[in-house]
């Protein structure tokens, strides 16, 4: 085998990035704001059951590609080449999205259909990331990956803002100037749902027109040695099972996988819980709610591409440390507002039924820190994709970025269940919210003891 390119053209670079803008629509308005709260309230129609179910999509997700990646990143590696695996995982995830269409209400029977439909969906949006950035350590000189993946982060919300935003436009056009009715624009029916389920096709849309330049533009391992499918995944196999009765030796690498697995568990739950517990506290609406979605996004951003430049200078470690600390910090503020008090002793006057957008006191120092919790996040998530790379042995970044994804949602039910077994236990939404802190700082002092160093065979 000859060496891979370790600098890929800056198209090539760019088109990489692009990835992230052409899948994160999925995130945003599938699995967040908008399909996600209209397939359990309105499609199921009881808001227990439809949460119930929501969550079954998830963590049957979940668990699939937590049974699937370490395996099919060892045989990416095996195999030399990524890119026809990223495409059977974007047709996967596009069939899925394109499936939602159907999703029509007062149809009990197409739960289940929508539900695998939105399994299928999850699980090739997750694995085409795990070889998309296998693919970053390939393309790119190890001492500017913390910009790519910083770069390519910021894109990714970027075009979840505007995803989300062109949604708002076309079901409130008076709201952008657009109409002066009630009406979505294009004709849409509300009756029946029909901006609800166009996000399902107009994401995977997007996904195939923006994806395109990373086919045609980025590298894949050029000079790599192509096998047969089946030989790929024959010693794709017995590598992976040779790395898990290995990783003792590849003992930092093991103690990363760990670190990440908790504080990425306690970044995931703040952020799926924080706005659950505004609206607890503050009884805030829909709209008010995906106002402060859209807010914090557009910190994250910034964050993201700032990040990315850290990471080069400083180091992916400590850039993540930094981030942790961060959002240890908004998390203590965040709890540390009722519907009475700021800074846990410090008396607020009492909500008003009449204040405006984020109008009292409380609402005010939540936000404060939720923005801090928005700018820190990108940094986190990017360094941390970062890390992985640069501290993989050679030849081995696709089986490590599998094991990165397991790490990362082999155990994401852990925070949330934690959060609901001590909330019900107190009968306090803020204690239940406090047992994120300590993900977030297990996480936190274990990453103290990672080296960033390749791991040597």
């Amino acid at each position: 085998m000859t060496a891979a390119p370790k600098e890929a053209s800056k198209l090539g670079q760019f088109s990489w990035a692009l990835f992230d803008w052409a899948n994160q629509p999925f995130f945003t308005i599938i699995t967040t704001f908008i399909f996600a709260p209209y397939f359990a309230n309105v499609l199921v129609g009881d808001p227990v059951k439809g949460q119930s179910a929501w969550a079954f999509t998830q963590s049957t997700s979940g668990i699939l590609i937590a049974l699937m990646s370490p395996f099919l990143g060892a045989m990416a590696d095996a195999g030399g080449r990524r890119k026809p695996y990223i495409f059977a995982f974007q047709l996967l995830l596009a069939a899925g999205c394109a499936g939602l269409w159907w999703a029509y209400p007062d149809r009990p029977d197409l739960i289940m259909p929508i539900s695998w439909a939105v399994i299928a969906a999850t699980v090739g949006a997750e694995m085409s990331i795990v070889f998309n950035n296998a693919q970053l350590p390939n393309i790119v000189r190890p001492q500017r990956m913390g910009w790519l993946s910083g770069f390519g982060w910021g894109l990714g919300y970027c075009g979840g803002l505007i995803s989300l935003f062109i949604v708002l436009a076309v079901s409130m056009p008076s709201m952008f100037g657009l109409g002066t009715g009630d009406q979505p624009l294009f004709g849409l029916d509300p009756k029946t749902h029909e901006l609800e389920r166009l996000v399902g096709p107009a994401s995977a849309l997007w996904l195939a027109v923006f994806v395109l330049p990373m086919f045609l533009f980025t590298p894949d391992s050029a000079g790599a040695r192509r096998q047969s499918l089946w030989v790929a995944a024959k010693q794709g196999g017995a590598s992976l099972v040779s790395t898990v009765r290995k990783l003792s030796h590849f003992r930092n690498a093991l103690t990363y996988l760990i670190a990440f697995m908790l504080y990425n568990d306690g970044l995931a739950a703040i952020i799926a819980f924080g706005g659950v517990y505004a609206a607890a506290t503050f009884g805030w609406s829909t709209v008010t709610l995906g106002i402060f979605g859209i807010i914090l996004t557009v910190f994250a951003i910034p964050g993201a591409f700032l990040g990315g430049r850290l990471d080069d200078m400083i180091g992916s470690k400590r850039t993540v440390q930094i981030a942790i600390a961060g959002v240890i910090i908004a998390t203590l503020g965040i709890v540390g507002v009722t519907a009475d008090r700021v800074f846990y002793f410090i008396p607020a006057d009492p909500l008003s039924p009449t204040r405006g957008l984020f109008g009292s006191l409380q609402e005010k120092t939540l936000m404060g820190f939720a923005l801090i919790l928005g700018f820190c996040m990108g940094p986190m998530q990017a360094a941390s994709r970062t890390m992985i790379g640069r501290i993989a042995p050679e030849g081995m970044t696709g089986e490590f970025y599998g094991l990165f994804a397991l790490s990362g949602r082999a155990t994401a039910w852990m925070a949330p269940l934690a959060i609901g077994i001590v909330t019900a236990a107190s009968g306090s939404t803020r204690i239940g919210m406090a047992c994120v802190l300590a993900f977030l700082m297990l996480g936190f002092i274990l990453l103290w003891s990672v080296r960033e160093e390749r791991a040597k065979h």
